[in-house]
């Protein structure tokens, strides 16, 4: 691969990215919070879900810029994939990749747990992942829109403060 190539896939893929980590965020404003926890358990697990797949996008690029074979398109790529690959690359890496996996995929999604503390630190470690494949020049990311959702969200709050 290609001195370009390479930078066009870092270009590429930190744009993707950051674009799942934005509506991740997006959704987390949605969930609401009370002192130290959500108050909508299906905002956190959508937003938990969407940071998650973030953060696998950034490894599948990392990947690819070290020479990793992918499994076919018929074949899935198994959380073993990534924590054996990342064990091979830095033991660093595999540490992010498994707190993603815990408190993101795990306890947010799965579990739906409200603690801001755990997603938060879920959300910090996709950053760490996503951080390692920073383009040299990285292009201006597209800032999300308001969902109507949101917009509605934001016109109740304010009628109750």
């Amino acid at each position: 691969m290609t001195t370009e190539e390479q930078e066009a896939l870092r270009q590429k893929a930190y744009a993707e990215a950051q674009r799942y980590i934005n509506n991740a965020k997006g959704a987390l404003q949605l969930a609401g919070k009370d002192d130290d926890y959500y108050t909508d358990r299906k905002y956190v697990r959508t937003a938990s879900a969407v940071a998650y797949s973030g953060a696998l996008v950034a490894l599948d690029a990392l990947f690819t810029l070290c020479g990793v074979e992918m499994p076919g398109k018929k074949h899935r790529r198994s959380i073993e994939f990534y924590r054996t690959n990342a064990a091979k690359m830095d033991g660093k890496l595999l540490n992010h990749l498994n707190a993603v996996y815990d408190a993101l995929h795990i306890s947010g999604y799965y579990d739906g747990t409200l603690s801001v503390d755990t997603i938060l630190g879920g959300f910090k470690a996709a950053n760490k992942i996503i951080e390692l494949i920073v383009p040299a020049n990285p292009l201006p990311l597209p800032q999300p829109k308001p969902s109507w959702a949101r917009k509605v969200y934001l016109m109740f709050a304010a009628l109750f403060v």
